[in-house]
């Protein structure tokens, strides 16, 4: 019974220790546009490549988080998240840097590399798009 009890009171006590509801969260993740991109020329099908990307962090607070890769059909569209930490004082020094990842040509179509650079004056996405040709 006592050890019931004891449970039971770790229980509430762990429940109650956590907030759920914390609204000071000190970070957020923000979608940063892609400077420049660097792909092979083509891939042989079944073979691995290392692409890089350049971004800018816009300040002391921003981090690499991940990488963005969706699929869309033949087309993979690519951009970087990044991490802010918005409880601290930050340098407002923009900070170039770059990212590489590994593509394995698994489909024997072109790929269609769509790298996110912002959005225009009206809200709509702008890619920098490079074709590279799959050889089997």
């Amino acid at each position: 019974m006592i050890r019931k009890i004891f449970i039971i009171t770790l229980v509430v006590f762990s429940c109650i220790s956590c907030n759920l509801n914390d609204d000071d969260t000190n970070f957020s993740i923000k979608t940063l546009p892609i400077n420049e991109a660097v792909v092979p020329e083509s891939f042989e099908f079944g073979s691995s490549y290392t692409l890089k990307v350049m971004y800018d962090l816009p300040s002391g607070c921003h981090s690499f988080y991940d990488l963005y890769y969706q699929y869309d059909g033949d087309a993979r569209i690519v951009a970087v998240n990044s991490i802010v930490n918005t409880n601290s004082a930050c340098t407002e020094a923009l900070i170039e840097a770059e990212h590489t990842f590994v593509v394995k040509a698994t489909q024997e179509e072109d790929y269609i590399f769509k790298f996110w650079k912002g959005e225009d004056s009206n809200g709509q996405d702008i890619f920098l798009e490079i074709v590279v040709p799959v050889n089997n």
